[in-house]
């Protein structure tokens, strides 16, 4: 069918449809990060990923994490707590070696691990401590598994043909099966999306400029990036955290974005979602829960949005699970999820606006 998908209208009725007849996804940075709020908490997690020993070896991961507290008049933010890990990760996505700063208790248990929804289970069962204390450090460990799955679209940016040449080095029926095995993971990703054709999987998620994370204005509001030559991933998340004592509300303000860098400098999106939210002071239920999807491959995939409005009225220190219990699967964005479940941390965050400078 060529750059065709074919789509049922109804029961008995399909028709060829061209990628042009779908509209254009959302293409549009929020960048640059608001100035820190006054009298906040703001934590701010990366994961970088290169390959500095070629593209089938193992792939280098650095996450870093940081809460800092900002006080009422806008000052230098204070730091309160940050976290590194360094990882080695096989093209199976095996980790082969991971160690952290500061030394995590069990954390080489991961070894052997390989990213995906198993690896947070053994997260939450090897090091429960950290989940326990909202640990910044648990966070970016949260995250290797999504980064595992997306980071190698660094690729496509350094090499125009990557798709088509990891494709001959498949063995017969691989990509079929691969194709198969995404149908329904999410909701852009439906039987008979256009995430499912492969003709869009190069022309249509490589056009959106990423912008720069870190305001000028505010040049403390970010950690330091792990910065790397050649091909690079990275996944970063921004959560601001304040009290709204006058309305009895905590507000937040938070930001996620996938990126690669490109060969001539800059950077290019695939995924970016910008969620504002109020939460009840005292209850800690969910008032309102507001995402905007700013960067999308797809043109289905903001239609999972609509969804996010059973959370609404649940607490926020239960997101974690009701995530994977209303949102699963086709009802949900992997992306969004992932940056809804980040929220469960905010009542410990918080909870640190009232400590003493």
């Amino acid at each position: 069918m060529g750059e065709g998908l074919l789509c049922r209208l109804s029961d008995d009725t399909w028709h060829v449809m061209s990628l042009h007849d779908y509209p254009p996804p959302p293409r549009s940075t929020a960048n640059p990060a608001p100035e820190r709020p006054a009298a906040s908490i703001r934590r701010t997690s990366s994961i970088d990923v290169s390959w500095p020993d070629g593209q089938r070896a193992d792939r280098l991961m650095v996450g870093r994490a940081r809460d800092v507290a900002t006080g009422a008049a806008g000052d230098p933010p204070r730091v309160l707590g940050e976290s590194e890990f360094r990882l080695r990760m096989a093209e199976d996505k095996t980790i082969t070696a991971i160690d952290a700063s500061p030394a995590a208790d069990r954390i080489s248990s991961l070894v052997g691990e390989r990213g995906g929804g198993h690896l947070r289970m053994t997260l939450a069962e090897c090091m429960p401590e950290l989940l326990a204390n909202a640990d910044p450090l648990y966070l970016v460990l949260d995250d290797i598994s999504g980064t595992a799955l997306v980071s190698a679209f660094a690729w496509s940016q350094w090499d125009p043909d990557w798709a088509e040449k990891r494709r001959k080095l498949m063995a017969e029926g691989e990509f079929e099966k691969i194709m198969q095995q995404r149908v329904n993971v999410c909701w852009g990703l439906q039987d008979g999306n256009s995430g499912l054709n492969p003709a869009s999987l190069s022309d249509r998620i490589a056009d959106a400029d990423a912008g720069e994370l870190r305001n000028p204005a505010d040049p403390d509001g970010w950690h330091a990036f792990h910065e790397s030559d050649g091909p690079a991933f990275r996944r970063a998340r921004r959560i601001d955290v304040s009290r709204d004592d006058a309305a009895g509300v905590l507000r937040i303000d938070s930001a996620f974005q996938d990126s690669a860098g490109l060969k001539h400098g800059g950077r290019v999106a695939i995924h970016e979602y910008l969620l504002r939210a109020a939460v009840d002071l005292n209850s800690n239920e969910i008032q309102t829960l507001e995402p905007e999807a700013r960067i999308l491959p797809f043109a289905e995939c903001p239609g999972a949005i609509d969804n996010v409005s059973r959370l609404v009225g649940r607490k926020i220190d239960d997101i974690r699970a009701d995530v994977l219990e209303q949102l699963r699967g086709p009802q949900g964005c992997t992306h969004l999820n992932d940056a809804l479940r980040a929220l469960a941390d905010v009542p410990h965050l918080a909870a640190r606006l009232r400590e003493p400078a």
